[in-house]
């Protein structure tokens, strides 16, 4: 891997960080995060914007402040919203195998990116309710209408943000 990959790769697991510590208020708030992870598979590709998203996810292992409300270590990992954290590998993964096999025209980046975000959110939701039922149990529409019903839509916009991002950037810098 060269220098300059090592460089953008670390550049985008830093652009996820940001956006996790960016809420835009709303009914049910919400971050910036799944931009930052779209942005990073659209930018760089695959591999490596699979490796930015693992990079993120380990730097919060170790404790760093990269979650959301600058939180960071194993303790909010093994939490009720770690499995969406885990989740952003899977779309990444997700995203590589679907560009590597299938191309990496527009509507194959849409599709592989909408796979991976049902991806994330079916195993951050059943993460969701295995821990959430530690305490007091919870069924799956109830955890669905929690955690990913809200944020369909932002989810949404944030991909066509990240798109457009994609678009502007992708000719005017050598990725």
């Amino acid at each position: 891997m060269k220098t300059r990959d090592m460089a953008y790769i670390a550049l985008m697991a830093v652009l996820i960080s940001v956006c996790s510590w960016l809420s835009v208020p709303s009914v049910i708030p919400f971050t910036m995060q799944t931009f930052g992870v779209f942005a990073a598979l659209l930018l760089l590709g695959g591999k490596r914007g699979s490796i930015a998203v693992l990079l993120y996810i380990l730097m919060g292992a170790v404790g760093l402040p990269v979650f959301s409300n600058f939180t960071g270590g194993v303790g909010k990992l093994m939490g009720p919203s770690g499995g969406y954290i885990f989740g952003f590998l899977l779309t990444a993964l997700c995203y590589w195998l679907m560009t590597a096999f299938l191309g990496d025209r527009l509507w194959i980046k849409i599709l592989a990116l909408t796979a991976g975000l049902v991806l994330c959110y079916a195993f951050g939701t059943l993460w969701f309710v295995e821990v959430y039922s530690r305490s007091e149990p919870i069924g799956i529409m109830s955890a669905l209408s929690m955690c990913v019903f809200p944020f369909m839509v932002p989810d949404a916009i944030k991909m066509a943000l990240a798109l457009a991002v994609e678009k502007l950037l992708k000719n005017k810098i050598k990725i």
